[in-house]
């Protein structure tokens, strides 16, 4: 076999990609984001996952290095990487005849629904992890596929450091007219990218003014592994709020998240729990009744206080008070 580093730079040099109006881009792009992620410490081994980290990269490198009219989708690249050899799908459960989900993961949330990882080749991953070899793929990239636009990419962790923060504003201080209006203007524009950022980056922003703690039961888990025990929970849903932004949120565990959203538990107007009288239970030390009437626990600052409206709006629409409004 050939050296590693110089099989797979012949590899990367000869991607099967499109090329029926220039060539394709959107496999060097993720190549390099994934790249990157090694160089910054948060590649995952031998597995990619499609993390706000990955996201951010490829949307920031499509924005420095791509000048033809292509679409910048990763959903297209993270599936059809696969025809590379180095690059194998891990199907979530459901879906383990991966090849009939295509039609369906040519966007964000199909492939989410359908792909848990892709899986590297061990060498390919140990190429990555070595920097000097990560920065010679790198290289062999830019040099072979953006060569007139490859100054640009000394930007890009930059450029990804000022997406995030700027979601990360528009979270923690736009307005819920504000937030929709943006968002109604990002999903009219298709931007698949910066709708996955936004909800990744609410799903962490959450958790963290809450101090990862649930605002119902109090549990806190300090986690060795990047797996979080504590959800957060849109108040009103995104697909009827579009609204990602801190008063649209609370802290849950997934046992209470799930029992908010399917209304059996709301929160009234003092920020007290309300249990609904539409289902039994055993009596047990880690019930739901347990916690009728507490008062929730909420972030230091005021300001990012859930707003009233939402629960008044979760009572009216998801909440069963009693089995005459159980749907």
């Amino acid at each position: 076999m050939p050296n590693p580093l110089q099989f797979y730079i012949q590899k990367f040099k000869k991607l099967r990609v499109d090329r029926s109006h220039g060539v394709a881009p959107h496999k060097p792009i993720l190549l390099l984001a994934v790249l990157q992620t090694y160089q910054m410490g948060s590649g995952g081994g031998d597995k990619v996952f499609l993390t706000p980290e990955l996201v951010g990269l490829f949307k920031t490198n499509w924005s420095l290095l791509v000048r033809t009219q292509h679409d910048c989708r990763i959903s297209y690249p993270f599936y059809h990487m696969k025809s590379e050899g180095f690059w194998k799908l891990m199907p979530n459960p459901g879906y383990q005849n991966i090849e009939r989900f295509e039609a369906i993961m040519k966007n964000i949330n199909g492939l989410q629904a359908a792909v848990e990882f892709a899986m590297l080749d061990a060498d390919l991953a140990q190429l990555m992890t070595d920097k000097e070899s990560n920065l010679v793929l790198v290289h062999t990239l830019l040099n072979h596929y953006f060569p007139e636009t490859k100054v640009n990419f000394s930007r890009s962790e930059a450029r990804q450091l000022q997406l995030f923060n700027s979601i990360e504003d528009k979270i923690l201080n736009d307005s819920t007219v504000t937030y929709r209006q943006e968002m109604e203007t990002l999903i009219a524009e298709k931007d698949e990218e910066e709708i996955f950022l936004r909800g990744s980056l609410f799903k962490r922003e959450i958790p963290r003014l809450y101090n990862n703690t649930c605002c119902i039961s109090g549990l806190r888990i300090h986690a060795v592994s990047q797996v979080s025990m504590v959800d957060a929970c849109h108040i009103v849903p995104f697909s009827v709020s579009y609204d990602d932004t801190v008063t649209n949120g609370i802290a849950l565990s997934p046992t209470l998240h799930r029992a908010f959203d399917r209304g059996l538990i709301g929160i009234d107007q003092n920020y007290c729990v309300t249990v609904s009288e539409v289902f039994k239970e055993e009596s047990s030390t880690h019930g739901i009744r347990a916690f009728h009437g507490k008062e929730i626990f909420l972030p230091v600052s005021s300001k990012y206080f859930p707003a009233e409206e939402n629960f008044a709006w979760h009572r009216e629409h998801v909440f069963k008070m009693d089995g005459n409004n159980y749907l």
